[in-house]
């Protein structure tokens, strides 16, 4: 596996040779605090002026190396090539065009300038705390919450209906977010404002080990049965961790619906009748 070192040699030198503008990178190479492993992704971008003419013949990306698989996308005024090299290393390449810079660094949080001999980057600054959560309003609050019971009947009529996919989808898609929401709040709570990273990633980082344990616990979608234990585990905790937020934060929380959409789905997945329309 190439060492860091010969992978910034590359993306640079390659820089070079297509004579691109700018080079910067972003994603967690950028973040001191980020973990480092051999997973972590090279997000380069690369400012050209003829973003057409680049395009048009891509044998130049053979000089990264090469590749086991990758993806070549459109976005906007940007062009992405994901590319998983044969020795593990891992290239997201951007090609921005010049006039669109301020439309890729509001599209990202955090970043870190390579190379840029014409100061196009020199207006901008990084904004790190894309990822970072304050402490909830009362309004948030009361959204998340109303987002989560109301979403649980889907995942229950998914179960009846011997619906795996949509269930699971409900179940972990929305309310096993929101419940990630309102454990961030209520670090946020304590501590104030956080970087839980992309996706949750570091949110477990501020609490006990035993809390990351309960949560991976609930993530058993292979049956409806265990998709069944495993909505009951999440309303349960969901309600739980929403009072002590609530009760740390002043706001007003609706413990009648919550109990209400319990014994609801108890009621309701207690049969082993299925419905099938």
């Amino acid at each position: 596996m190439r060492t860091e070192t010969e992978m910034f040699d590359v993306i640079l030198q390659t820089a070079k040779v297509l004579q691109v503008n700018a080079v910067t990178m972003s994603g967690s190479r950028t973040n001191q605090k980020a973990p480092k492993d051999e997973f972590q992704d090279y997000d380069v971008v690369y400012i050209v002026e003829d973003l057409d003419g680049l395009t048009a013949d891509l044998a130049w990306l053979d000089q990264f190396g090469k590749r086991m698989i990758e993806q070549h996308n459109v976005l906007d005024h940007r062009r992405l090539f994901l590319m998983l090299f044969e020795d593990g290393n891992r290239i997201d390449l951007t090609l921005c065009s010049k006039e669109y810079i301020k439309e890729w660094v509001d599209s990202e949080a955090d970043f870190t300038v390579l190379d840029d001999p014409q100061g196009l980057f020199a207006p901008y600054a990084p904004t790190p705390k894309r990822y970072w959560t304050a402490p909830a309003s009362a309004t948030d609050f009361d959204k998340s919450c109303n987002e989560f019971w109301w979403v649980s009947a889907y995942v229950v009529k998914g179960i009846r209906r011997n619906h795996l996919v949509y269930a699971t989808d409900h179940l972990y898609g929305i309310c096993q977010q929101e419940l990630l929401k309102v454990l961030a709040w209520r670090v946020a709570a304590d501590k104030g404002t956080i970087d839980i990273g992309k996706n949750y990633k570091y949110l477990f980082n501020y609490l006990p080990a035993e809390k990351e344990k309960e949560f991976s616990n609930l993530l058993d979608f292979s049956s409806l049965d265990k998709i069944t234990q495993s909505l009951y585990a999440i309303m349960e905790l969901f309600h739980q961790e929403a009072q002590i937020l609530a009760q740390k934060m002043g706001f007003d929380y609706d413990k009648e619906v919550a109990e209400k959409m319990i014994k609801y789905a108890k009621e309701r997945l207690e049969t082993n009748e299925i419905f099938t329309k």
